[in-house]
């Protein structure tokens, strides 16, 4: 068969499965589907924070020229390494260019033969990609079930990690943090934890869920990610210095990648700078959300789930039915997306909503209304 003939009865399958993806783009909607939570990536406060380090700067590289091993290092990415890891109350962090990146070089370099990683059921994608490229043995466990999470602990031997979300990206939905740290402890198990989604709403100046719930001391590994709540881009492993270090030397997502330009770790710093002024921000948006969750639960047949993160479900079973319904909302002047398998399980279908904190109550208010139409 000819490669074109392959490709193409690949997406004929994808069609026909109707679980084709391709990139649109929507203008002219009230945002509910960014992970823009705080605003930070259209603020102008940012913008002008990132102008002042940028003048400060002489002979500004529009690159980095190099991987951070040879000619991308620069003192102020050292500088910005040692205040994420104070910010978190860590030892230390590691920039890497991407959550994707980082999750693929954190679980590629760690996972030896022999050694086994038990994983939520609905970790990320990337953690998933960076597993594979690991030598380790991997078992997933029920989503957020301690119970089930304690039954391979007690099975496995050897060099055991448990890689959970903070705050999942799909459902939207807490892991429950404490109870898994103590069953790590209990059983010798490395904990690693994806903060993507909490980073910047949750814990004390957006720390995340880990620093909220005083467990810093019981983490192997976070990941923090910046194109989040952060409105920026690239990621940070922190944790150990002796973890950063062996990242530097076997990660290979961060070893063999050009490193992230100083005008990019410019807008992180100066996220950061705005982050410890935004108490009110994370407060309004808190606030939004549970307006949302009070006036959702009163449409009829609503299946809303759980979740006091700015990420909303509502599952609608069925790839063409969940389309429809996001595309009547889409009309009537809100940009939700719709999340089909196999992006998502098989009859969980959603719309996923996200909050913000520039929506206003009236959007929201009318957004409800949307969506009670459209489910008519």
């Amino acid at each position: 068969m000819h490669i074109d003939e392959r490709l193409s009865a690949s997406l004929e399958k994808r069609i026909s499965e109707k679980t084709f993806r391709s990139i649109t783009l929507k203008s002219g909607l009230i945002d509910f589907s960014s992970n823009d939570y705080l605003g930070f990536a259209r603020s102008a406060k940012l913008k002008e924070k990132i102008k002042e380090y940028e003048n400060t700067e002489q002979n500004l590289l529009n690159g980095s020229t190099g991987s951070r091993l040879l000619s991308g290092n620069s003192a102020f990415a050292e500088e910005l390494e040692k205040f994420i890891a104070d910010y978190h109350n860590a030892e230390a962090a590691l920039l890497i260019n991407s959550g994707y990146d980082a999750n693929l070089g954190l679980f590629s370099a760690l996972g030896r033969k022999g050694d086994t990683i038990i994983y939520d059921e609905l970790i990320h994608a990337s953690v998933h990609d960076g597993m594979r490229l690991s030598k380790a043995d991997c078992k997933p466990f029920a989503h957020n079930n301690t119970v089930h999470l304690e039954e391979l602990l007690k099975q496995t031997t050897g060099q055991i990690f448990v890689a959970v979300e903070s705050v999942y990206s799909m459902d939207g939905d807490f892991a429950p943090l404490k109870e898994i740290a103590a069953l790590c402890k209990k059983y010798n198990a490395s904990l690693i934890v994806d903060e993507a989604h909490a980073t910047g709403i949750f814990g004390e100046n957006g720390k995340g869920r880990v620093c909220e719930l005083g467990l810093k001391n019981d983490v192997f590994a976070r990941l923090i990610t910046y194109g989040k709540a952060i409105g920026c881009n690239g990621a940070a492993v922190i944790g150990s210095t002796l973890l950063k270090n062996y990242l530097v030397n076997f990660a290979r997502s961060f070893i063999y990648t050009t490193a992230a330009p100083v005008h990019n770790l410019h807008a992180i710093k100066s996220a950061y700078d705005l982050l410890l002024k935004s108490e009110e921000t994370i407060s309004s948006l808190k606030k939004l959300i549970a307006l949302f969750k009070q006036i959702i639960i009163t449409v009829d047949g609503i299946n809303l789930h759980e979740s006091s993160s700015p990420i909303q479900s509502i599952i609608i079973p069925g790839n063409e039915k969940v389309r429809n319904v996001a595309e009547q909302i889409q009309e009537k002047g809100f940009d939700v997306r719709p999340l089909v398998s196999p992006t998502v399980p098989a009859g969980q279908e959603r719309i996923r909503i996200c909050l913000h904190a520039f929506n206003t109550e009236k959007e929201i208010e009318d957004l409800v209304s949307a969506i009670q139409l459209s489910l008519q």
